[in-house]
């Protein structure tokens, strides 16, 4: 199953979508849409919107997904098998102020 996740580095809803890889052993390209420019542009295209987390399973998009979206949908498809483990991070949660704040561009100025 091809699956890429368009995810920023340090994000507690980008951070629940890995956990659930992780939760069942996925295989997933970690798309970097905060230093990747390109990589930000195609999710919008792909998505038809500009938030994030978006999921790509076996080609079908999930635009704006948390975590515990992510499960629900690969659970209802029979996707994966339910499993009792615990994600390593919550699954639910929005990024923190301080998360917000590591992913903010520095202005340069020119003199």
């Amino acid at each position: 199953m091809d699956i890429r996740c368009y995810l920023k580095p340090s994000c507690g809803w980008s951070n629940g979508v890995r956990a659930i890889m992780a939760k069942y052993a996925l295989n997933y390209q970690d798309v970097d849409i905060i230093n990747n420019p390109s990589n930000y542009a195609e999710m919008v295209e792909k998505s038809g919107q500009r938030l994030s987390p978006c999921v790509e399973i076996a080609g079908v998009m999930l635009p704006d997904i948390s975590g515990a979206e992510v499960e629900q949908y690969l659970l209802a498809n029979k996707l994966v098998v339910p499993n009792d483990k615990a994600p390593a991070v919550p699954i639910d949660a929005p990024c923190t102020d301080a998360e917000h704040e590591k992913m903010r561009i520095k202005t340069v100025r020119f003199f």
